[in-house]
């Protein structure tokens, strides 16, 4: 096997570390397999291989969340709330990014 160094900023290696542990794996192990998934010539590049799915599952979401927010804010509001904590869980949400608790994004 052979050795591979390389530097990558602070954030992304804590990022890598939470989703390594959610699969139950070393950071090594996830590492690897991922640059096998994003290797290999008889697959979607990773990138870009679920697009159409992800496109789709966010339509029938945005479709879903304007309908619950028309009927009860309330349940909007502790639906999104659960959501960005179980993402944040997987680290698939950038703490950063994440609103000030009680404000609510432009357009909602």
């Amino acid at each position: 096997m052979v050795k591979v160094n390389f530097r990558i900023e602070e954030g992304l290696h804590e990022r890598l570390i939470r989703r390594a542990a959610a699969a139950d794996l070393s950071l090594s192990e996830f590492v690897r397999l991922v640059l096998a998934q994003a290797a290999e010539p008889n697959r979607g590049y990773i990138f870009s291989s679920n697009d159409e799915i992800l496109a789709t599952s966010i339509q029938i979401l945005s479709i879903l969340v304007v309908a619950v927010g028309q009927r009860s804010p309330e349940v909007l509001e502790q639906g999104m709330a659960e959501a960005r904590a179980l993402l944040g869980e997987r680290g698939l949400l950038d703490p950063e990014l994440e609103p000030i608790s009680g404000t609510r994004a432009a357009g909602r």
